[in-house]
This record gives C-alpha cells, sequence and structure tokens, in this order.
C-alpha cells in the first residue's frame, strides 16, 4: 500500500532510464485501471499490476515465481508473448507446462533435495526425467536395496502413469471424433436417435439465457452433452464459466431457454474455492467420514490408506489435520474426495489450481479413467490439450462457441488464442442489442491444404512407428552408460519427434474439420 493509485504502484518501481509510456501501454493491454486503489485489488489485478511493473523495467534478469497464479487464459497468453520477445535473461518457476515449454532453453529438476540440470526446454524435460527414474530404479534393483512402497509409487510410478498416458492419446482422439461425428449427427436427424443414444445424453440445453444488471452473461447457447465427453469452458475471468456451469447443471435457472438432465444423473464437483472442510479434520476422516477406515470406490470396498496412496498421500499422513496441509497437497485431497463419491457427471472448476507437475499427470490419469462425464472449466493449455473433447470460448456479449477438440483445436479452428482483444467487463454487450454475427467467407480448401490433410495421416503414422522404436531403445536400462551420447541423442530426438507428432495431430484435425465445415456451407 501506501500508493495513491495502480498507476503510481506501477511507475514507482521504474529507473531513470526506463520509459514510463511502455509501462501505460502495458496497463491498457491488461486491461488495468491506472486510476484504482491498489488496496482494493482483485488476486488477477494485483497479479497484472506486479507483472506490468516488472516488465515494463526491461531488467538484465527477470526472476519469475508462479507468474500465471490467478490469470486467465487472456493474460497467460499475453503475458507469454511478452516474454517471449523479451531481452531478459529469464529463470521461471511453474506448473503452467504450456508456458515451460514455449519459454524454456533449459530446465532444472529440483528432485529430493537435489538438483539436475538439463540443457533443454521442459518440452523434453518428461522423457528425460522418466529415462532418468527408470535408470535409478534398475541401479536401486542391481545392489538389492530396498525401496519403500510409498516412495517407489509417488517417484517411480510417474513413468508408468506417463507410459499409459501416451496410450491415451489415441483414446482422446476417439473421443473426439465421436463428439464430432455426434454434432454432425445432431444436426442432421435429431428425430432418427435411437433409445441408446438417448440414454446416453447427460444434459441438453436449448438457446439459454442468462443476464445480471442488464448485461448478458450467457445468451442463446444450446449444448448436447453424451456420456463420456469431456467438456472444456474457457474464457477470462468474469466471462461467467462458473455461470455456464451453473446453468447447464441446473444449479442456476436460466433466464430464458430450457436445460434438461439425463435419467439418474449423478452429480459430484471439485470448486475452486476448496475450503469446505475443518481444518482439524484428518485426512482420513475427510475421506471416510469419523470412525471408519474404508472407502467405497465403484462399489468396492477399499481401505484408505491404500486409496491415500494412490493420491500420493503415505500412510504416515493419514491422521495429518487438513491444516497442516500445503495447497497442493490439499487439492489432492478435494479431487480424492470427489472422486470416492458415485457419479455419472464430473463439475470441474479450475482443478489445477495450486497442483504441482506430477499430480497434475495423476489427475489427467485419473480423469481419463472416469467413466462418467466431465465439465471443465479451466485456464490450464495443455491440460485441457489432453483431457478435453470439446472446448467451450466465451466470444463476448454472451456468446459462447463450442470447438471440437482440445485448447490447440479451438486455436487453429479460430485462427487465434483468446488474448487477442482484452475487453472491460463494462464494454460486455447490453440485452437490447443483436450479437455480432461472424462473417465467414465462403471458399474450397486450397491445394496445399488438401495436400496436407491427404498427407498427414502417413506422416503421423511414421511418427508413431519412430516413436515407438525409441522408446524400446530408451527401456533398454544398459543403453545409457553404454552408449552415453547416443542416449542423450536418444532423449533429444524422443522430444522432438513427440512435439512434431503433437503438431501434427492439431494441424490435420484443424484441417479436417475446416473441411467439415466448408462442405457445409
Amino acid at each position: 500500500s501506501g500508493f495513491a493509485n495502480m498507476l503510481d504502484y506501477v511507475l514507482a518501481g521504474l529507473g531513470e532510464w526506463d520509459d514510463p509510456y511502455a509501462a501505460r501501454a502495458m496497463m491498457a493491454e491488461l486491461g488495468l485501471d491506472p486510476a484504482a486503489d491498489p488496496v482494493r485489488l482483485s488476486g488477477g489485478e494485483g497479479r497484472r499490476a506486479a507483472l506490468v511493473r516488472a516488465l515494463s523495467q526491461e531488467p538484465d534478469i527477470l526472476l519469475l515465481d508462479e507468474p500465471t497464479n490467478h490469470l486467465d487464459l487472456i493474460a497467460i497468453e499475453w503475458l507469454e508473448s511478452r516474454l517471449a520477445s523479451s531481452r531478459s535473461a529469464l529463470a521461471l518457476i511453474s506448473h503452467d507446462k504450456r508456458l515451460l515449454a514455449d519459454l524454456t532453453t533449459a530446465t532444472v529438476w529440483l528432485d529430493r533435495g537435489s538438483t539436475r540440470r538439463l540443457d533443454r526446454g521442459f518440452g523434453a524435460f518428461e522423457a528425460w526425467r522418466d529415462a532418468k527414474l527408470e535408470e535409478e530404479e534398475t541401479e536401486r534393483h542391481k545392489l538389492d536395496r530396498r525401496i519403500a512402497s510409498e516412495e517407489h509409487w509417488m517417484r517411480y510410478g510417474v513413468t508408468a502413469r506417463r507410459k499409459r498416458n501416451m496410450r491415451r492419446v489415441d483414446e482422446l482422439a476417439d473421443l473426439r471424433r465421436e463428439r464430432r461425428e455426434a454434432r454432425r449427427a445432431v444436426g442432421a436427424a435429431m428425430a432418427a436417435q435411437d433409445a441408446k443414444a438417448s440414454s446416453a445424453l447427460v444434459i441438453e440445453a436449448e438457446r439459454i439465457g442468462k443476464a445480471y444488471d442488464g448485461l448478458f452473461i450467457v445468451r442463446d447457447f444450446s449444448l448436447r452433452v453424451m456420456r463420456r465427453d469431456r467438456i472444456g469452458i474457457v474464457g477470462a475471468n468474469g466471462a461467467g464459466k462458473t455461470t455456464l456451469l451453473g446453468l447447464l447443471t441446473g444449479a442456476l435457472e436460466p433466464d430464458s431457454g430450457s436445460v434438461r438432465l439425463g435419467a439418474n444423473v449423478a452429480m459430484a464437483a471439485l470448486d475452486q474455492g476448496r475450503a469446505s472442510l475443518e481444518p482439524m479434520t484428518t485426512l482420513v476422516d475427510a475421506l471416510t467420514g469419523e470412525g471408519s477406515e474404508y472407502v467405497t470406490i465403484n462399489g468396492e470396498r477399499r481401505h484408505v490408506l491404500g486409496y491415500m496412496r494412490e493420491f500420493l498421500f503415505p500412510p504416515e499422513q493419514a491422521r495429518t489435520p487438513i491444516g497442516k496441509l500445503s495447497g497442493g497437497e490439499r487439492g489432492r485431497l478435494m479431487l480424492a474426495r470427489a472422486l470416492a463419491r458415485p457419479s455419472s457427471l464430473m463439475i470441474l472448476d479450475e482443478p489445477t489450481n495450486d497442483l504441482d507437475i506430477e499430480t497434475l499427470d495423476l489427475l489427467q490419469e485419473l480423469l481419463s479413467d472416469y467413466a462418467g462425464t466431465i465439465l471443465l472449466a479451466s485456464h490450464d493449455r495443455d491440460f485441457l490439450d489432453r483431457v478435453a473433447t470439446s472446448v467451450i470460448v466465451a466470444e463476448g456479449g454472451g456468446r459462447w462457441v463450442e470447438y471440437a477438440g482440445g485448447y490447440s483445436d479451438m486455436v487453429a479452428q479460430r485462427g487465434y488464442g483468446l488474448a487477442g482483444a482484452l475487453v472491460p467487463p463494462a464494454a460486455a454487450e447490453k440485452p437490447d442489442r443483436p450479437p455480432p454475427e461472424r462473417v465467414t467467407p465462403k471458399r474450397k480448401l486450397s491445394f496445399n491444404e488438401r495436400r496436407a490433410l491427404e498427407a498427414l495421416p502417413e506422416r503421423m503414422e511414421k511418427l508413431r512407428a519412430d516413436l515407438d522404436e525409441l522408446e524400446r531403445r530408451l527401456a533398454d536400462a544398459d543403453f545409457p552408460a553404454r552408449e552415453p551420447a547416443a542416449f542423450t541423442d536418444a532423449t533429444r530426438i524422443y522430444g522432438e519427434l513427440r512435439d512434431a507428432l503433437s503438431g501434427a495431430e492439431d494441424e490435420w484435425l484443424g484441417l479436417d474439420i475446416l473441411r467439415e465445415e466448408l462442405e457445409r456451407q
């Protein structure tokens, strides 16, 4: 505090040679009011003001500790673009995988009190880390040393989880294809759907609308959610993601339109507050209720210590009061509670807040195994790419549009991400004005687009085969010691091939969706 307004706070951090106009321009880009009282800022506004104060100085070295906390996707994309063009050296601590992969050229891994350095960006880190852990585990077995089961699960289990997650990429692609086909079927002949399709219906929203104080939050929005769909919801802070979740689940009544839930839909929720338990409640009691040592998961009775271990809690934490848990541990606990409840529809509002990278991998795996439907509001681009079958985006003025695929697929279809327009809430559309229509020029696929659409499947198959071959080589426990230089090259090439495959899949999906849309014109 001690500053009359936000502009004074930002300018107070500048040196004699720093440009105050650059700071003002950044504030405008981020939608910050220079006259606002610094004491009354929200968490997101305070974080954006601190970033402007730091970035406008153009320091020689910029140290950022979890810079994306409290930021929405628009601000995250703006920050990434700004950092990418900055001349400052950057030391970055973050759990945002996409930000790390796009910005870093070297990675330092802090593991069990020691550090290891990889002279490559985060995109290559996970394959390198897995190879190191496999090598270490093999050496431990060779020395016939016992490893505590809890440490083994928490540390070395990440490798097995990642291998399963690679297999799930194909499963997610199948779900996304089903989602696209289902949307085409709805538009073609809704009346022809059979009883099976009807029983698979989870949510049907017909032209729903919701306004507060004369401003539309949701306007004329329709959606059909089927069993096993994973629907991501993205937009700026204040765009209405939580409101849309409430409308779709029946927690809020729409001002217009209707929402119908399928038969026997049982909901479980993980909200972003995570403060619904007494701090003196122990971890076991939070999962089971007082006086019990068992939980029932999918109809199966299981001991709570075994269930705890799946969420990376060792047995000695069983009687730990919740008030003593870290933010990441509390997030894992609330996730464990949500998944322990019988449900067919999971509502997740910012589930990745405060979670470390290993827990993010675990959450991805648990949600992939979940047999029901998921509605997910998130600012985590990488997580949306790994989980969502379609993404609903706030386009402004209460207008929401659904795009098949994950976040990157949405960007490919729109042609830009969310950071293209930072519009203050006061500029939102009034109810008495019709929403602007998006004009899409009629055209056909170009020669290069057609050629890419035909050639990409063969390229993806070749990349998958090369990745499989490299995985077999990296699985050889003697490979690092026998050929250290070749092992380093193999891990580097593995990361490059994986990035190339991801890019090819994104490009093919974007072109395939574009082809379908052009054919319907």
